[in-house]
């Protein structure tokens, strides 16, 4: 009867353990990369404060033959209309990153979809493009955060690839850290920011050694799969 007893208490635990697993296991991602068998990476910019260095950005990419992805703040956007139109109209992926910067995993999904809304209408207003991509800001998520964007009719992106260009750390130790990441590999998506010290400066190095890399840099609009998809546990997305 103890016996019994002792094999049902395991057999409890044992439940409590897979359940917990599943639940784990069934957290909703956002796409960090992209699983592909071609030689692709993506460039990804979050705008949300100045924009001195857009048209050196532009320059930079424009010159090396590339085109990138471009999530911008609402409150930036309506700041800076004429360089949101530059990105635009230069051929780059035009993309959200909120509207007001929010930390999103402290609201709710309505007042989520609202901030996502907002920043798509001033994206349709300014650029005429109605944008599908979505960064969170801060790169904060949860269920709610993501469950809130796919309902907005938005793929929400992450990163692999994290230049940490923001801590202003210097201009080579931002490329050695992109160039050399653990992480890069086809498929990745790489994060960096204006209006940082050294973005501008590292740039043309990091497109010049990504090439010499082998790898063709596209935007995010053209890495990522549209449709038919899965998204393992390390946000890593695959084709079913």
């Amino acid at each position: 009867m103890h016996k019994l007893k002792r094999y049902k208490k395991l057999f409890v635990i044992i439940c409590v353990v897979l359940l917990s697993t599943i639940t784990v296991s069934a957290k909703l991602l956002p796409i960090y990369s992209v699983f592909t068998d071609k030689k692709q990476v993506a460039l990804t910019f979050d705008c949300a404060w100045g924009a001195d260095d857009i048209d050196e950005i532009l320059e930079t990419l424009d010159q090396h033959g590339v085109k990138a992805t471009f999530f911008m703040v609402g409150d930036w956007m309506r700041k800076y209309p004429e360089a949101t139109k530059k990105i635009a109209e230069k051929g780059h992926d035009v993309a959200s990153h909120s509207d007001k910067h929010p930390h999103v995993t402290e609201m709710g999904k309505e007042e989520i979809k609202k901030d996502i809304r907002f920043a798509h209408n001033t994206i349709k207003e300014i650029t005429g493009i109605d944008a599908n991509l979505y960064r969170a800001p801060y790169g904060e998520y949860n269920d709610t955060v993501v469950e809130a964007a796919k309902e907005s009719g938005y793929y929400i992106i992450q990163w692999d690839v994290d230049s940490l260009d923001w801590k202003n750390y210097g201009k080579q130790e931002m490329i050695d850290r992109v160039l050399k990441h653990k992480n890069l590999s086809p498929g990745s998506i790489i994060l960096l920011h204006n209006a940082t010290k050294y973005t501008k400066d590292a740039l043309p190095t990091i497109i010049e050694g990504l090439k010499g890399k082998g790898y063709e840099l596209v935007p995010v609009s053209q890495l990522i799969i549209k449709d038919n998809y899965t998204i393992d546990h390390t946000g890593r997305q695959y084709s079913n």
